[in-house]
């Protein structure tokens, strides 16, 4: 029976480990992609774009969850103060680019 314990117990370790630098990936993933896609509109706040880095600004969308920020950011989304193009304008993206560039900004804006 401890062994069982024992194997489980490591099996966790190593899947919490692998999610962690998989986080780590996507989020520098994210960076190079924010750094070629994002950064005109983020950087300075274009269209009601939220800067990058911009804690109060961020909260909010924040609170919504990240499943509604890539949806917003992948279909594009108007608001009460800005606009975003379907994948920022750049429709070569895939999805998981752009869920990586919102993890990187999302990391960058708590």
């Amino acid at each position: 029976m401890s062994r069982i314990i024992l194997a489980t117990l490591c099996a966790l370790a190593v899947f919490t480990f692998s999610a962690i630098e998989a986080s780590a990936a996507n989020v520098t993933t994210g960076k190079t992609v924010y750094d070629a896609s994002c950064v005109t509109c983020h950087k300075t706040g274009l269209m009601g774009a939220p800067k990058l880095g911009d804690k109060a600004n961020w909260a909010p969308r924040i609170k919504k969850g990240n499943a509604v920020l890539v949806s917003n950011s992948t279909k594009g989304f108007k608001g009460k103060v800005g606009v975003m193009p379907a994948k920022g304008g750049n429709l070569k993206l895939t999805d998981m680019q752009i869920a990586d560039a919102v993890a990187y900004m999302v990391s960058a804006s708590k």
